[in-house]
């Protein structure tokens, strides 16, 4: 079943209808094949391409007797096409079909999932070219640590989605493969020609090895890969949420006209669709897992996988292809707030300019330790008056008091300035200049 969180033309490619239109014509090309190799008569192949059709409703109908879906597809063929369809699967297993079927699929899923990711990255460069100047504190461990600007936060998103764009197309070559092998890979009853011929009509590259089934090692690979995408995302959307706290309020997802935040605090402008896309991420880093799993199977194949990736190849791309719109939604429009921002940047009474006072008094002559406890000293004076609430002389002051600081108060001017922090942050934006979606 689809989920409804679906998008429609990634939830096309996993519906029964795209499915077997794709066995079909699979069926088609290896009869075409046959033909060229003069197995199957040439009218018989043109007749094939001619009346192949099915209706999944009577193949679903026939697997009901069957139990056995490929079994169900050809009986249904063959009610179209007529005495030619004696040479419809000639010489294949069933797995030929499937498997080279679900990597087709699997690719027209990447297809889409590298649209969504380059759309991101696109996004992602603009806002940090835009914000490039935006001053904003900097945050290690959550606390305060060094003026930077919200451009290099876009910045830093923009070259994930450029790792993750890379990560889906190496991968997208890694699954775009087929077999046409026989019953355990052996060609014994088909020409490896028509397993080229078909693979090369469909833009695939013929395993070199199969055992009937592709190995899973590709599907595994794949699964972790939209695990890595997913989990880049939910790092992206988990940053929103923390920077949308009422205590930081430094940027906000969109709210639209009428919307509602809570059913009992109308006050409430809440981040749920980053949180969405935080939620749904897990379920695609938790899906990799049966990928990993499906790998070994017994001897030459079994289908203990076919279940599993029935469920989590479909699931996992229509998850990630849901929540990467919504994440793109919130990062096209996401509201920034800089006067708040500057307001987060002193308000810790200047402790964050503490990195250049301390190289200031080693540049003085002053041994690094014995610089270190006066900044230190002076800084935890100013922690103690935040914690508990109290005014005070903030840290400039705090260091000017100081007898043992030689600083004047012309060089600390120079020292608390945040955007002396970022004389050389602009390396970072030319090198995004270069960065090709």
């Amino acid at each position: 079943m689809i989920p409804r969180y679906s998008r429609p033309e990634m939830a096309r490619i996993w519906e029964l209808e795209n499915k077997f239109e794709i066995w079909k014509e699979i069926e088609v090309l290896a009869t075409e094949a046959q033909a060229e190799l003069g197995i199957v008569p040439r009218e018989d192949a043109v007749a094939v391409r001619e009346r192949a059709a099915f209706e999944v409703e009577r193949i679903e109908e026939i697997e009901a007797e069957t139990n056995h879906d490929v079994i169900a597809f050809l009986t249904n063929m063959a009610e179209h096409i007529g005495e030619p369809s004696k040479w419809v699967h000639y010489g294949m297993t069933s797995s030929d079909l499937g498997d080279t079927a679900l990597c087709y699929q699997m690719t027209q899923a990447t297809d889409i999932l590298i649209a969504d990711v380059r759309r991101i990255g696109e996004i992602c460069k603009r806002r940090a070219l835009e914000e490039r100047d935006t001053l904003c504190v900097g945050r290690t461990h959550g606390i305060h640590a060094e003026p930077m600007t919200m451009g290099m936060k876009f910045a830093r998103w923009a070259w994930a989605c450029k790792r993750a764009l890379d990560r889906l197309e190496r991968t997208r070559e890694v699954v775009a493969v087929g077999a046409i092998s026989g019953a355990v890979g052996s060609y014994s009853n088909i020409d490896p020609f028509v397993e080229e011929y078909v693979c090369e009509k469909l833009g695939l590259t013929p395993e070199p090895l199969s055992t009937q089934v592709i190995p899973r090692d590709r599907h595994a690979q794949l699964l972790a890969v939209l695990a890595t995408v997913a989990a880049t995302a939910e790092e992206i959307a988990t940053e929103v949420r923390a920077l949308q706290k009422s205590d930081t309020l430094e940027a906000e997802e969109p709210f639209a006209a009428g919307q509602k935040g809570s059913s009992a605090m109308p006050h409430k402008r809440n981040p749920i669709t980053a949180e969405r896309v935080c939620g749904l991420a897990r379920v695609v880093k938790a899906n990799a897992q049966v990928g990993f799993d499906n790998v070994a199977l017994w001897h030459e194949r079994d289908i203990s996988h076919s279940s599993a990736e029935r469920v989590v190849l479909a699931d996992s791309t229509i998850a990630l292809d849901y929540l990467l719109g919504k994440l793109a939604w919130v990062l096209d429009g996401l509201v920034l707030y800089p006067q708040r921002m500057l307001a987060n940047l002193e308000a810790t009474r200047g402790l964050i300019y503490s990195s250049r006072v301390l190289l200031a008094l080693v540049s003085a002559g002053i041994m690094r330790e014995d610089a270190y406890a006066i900044v230190q000293r002076n800084a935890m004076q100013i922690w103690d008056d935040i914690q508990n609430a109290r005014s005070g002389p903030d840290f400039r002051e705090r260091l000017d008091a100081d007898p043992e600081f030689p600083i004047c108060a012309e060089e600390l001017d120079a020292i608390f300035e945040p955007r002396a922090f970022l004389t050389r942050a602009g390396v970072v934006f030319d090198r995004l200049e270069g960065c090709e979606f």
